[in-house]
């Protein structure tokens, strides 16, 4: 059975779990048992016509809670999660997961160094489409983790999509991966919104590239 959540009422139950008792499967049966109320998160939708926007809810050591609010035909890149636990919950619209798993690089000596998944820089990339998933309101939740970190986000129709993340522990940077070069590249990651209140000037909009082509189309995406 779901339950009708504040987003405030969510994180409040994420924020009781220890680093003990907080495990893939734990949060995983707390999304399913959640609908998150539309309403509760209205300070937290901002959108951007060139970019889907990061909105930052809740961060501390052990969580980060973020709304990524996406319009028409925006997509990420291909990329890592830094060997973190995810888990992904679509609030409106619909949006489309594909699922990559690593099967070798020229540069695999760069992995699970200096706290990171991956230092990236290779030249030679092999990676496999597993599966796809189509996420929305009360549909699957995708989660990532140490093994299964690698994925691309769509939207799919016409309807703008919302979606709350959940990452333990947080994510400062990620790999991103253009199959085209081929090459991986760590990327750094910046919010649009923290706490309600927009951060990313238009400067900082202006002084944001466009991203290489992904492992499915091209895209200018300035932050994940």
């Amino acid at each position: 059975m779901r339950h009708i959540r504040h987003i405030d009422d969510f994180v409040r139950i994420l924020t009781g779990f220890s680093a003990e008792t907080l495990t893939s499967a734990s949060v995983l049966d707390l999304c399913h048992g959640t609908e998150i109320a539309d309403s509760s998160l209205s300070p937290y939708v901002h959108w951007n016509d060139s970019m889907y926007t990061r909105n930052l809810i809740y961060r501390d050591d052990l969580l980060e809670v973020m709304a990524v609010c996406w319009q028409k035909g925006q997509r990420t890149v291909l990329h890592t999660h830094d060997g973190q636990l995810g888990w992904m919950m679509v609030t409106r619209g619909i949006a489309e997961v594909t699922n990559f798993k690593w099967q070798g690089c020229n540069a695999a000596e760069g992995q699970n160094i200096a706290g990171h998944d991956c230092l990236a820089g290779a030249s030679e990339l092999q990676l496999s489409r597993e599966s796809v998933e189509t996420c929305g309101r009360g549909g699957p939740v995708n989660t990532v983790d140490r093994v299964r970190t690698i994925h691309q986000v769509a939207v799919v129709g016409d309807e703008p999509v919302v979606s709350i993340h959940v990452y333990s522990r947080p994510i400062d940077s990620c790999v991103a991966f253009d199959l085209h070069t081929p090459r991986c590249y760590r990327r750094p990651l910046r919010y649009f919104s923290k706490f309600g209140d927009v951060v990313m000037t238009q400067t900082d909009l202006q002084g944001l590239a466009p991203a290489p082509p992904s492992a499915m189309a091209p895209v200018r995406e300035g932050v994940r």
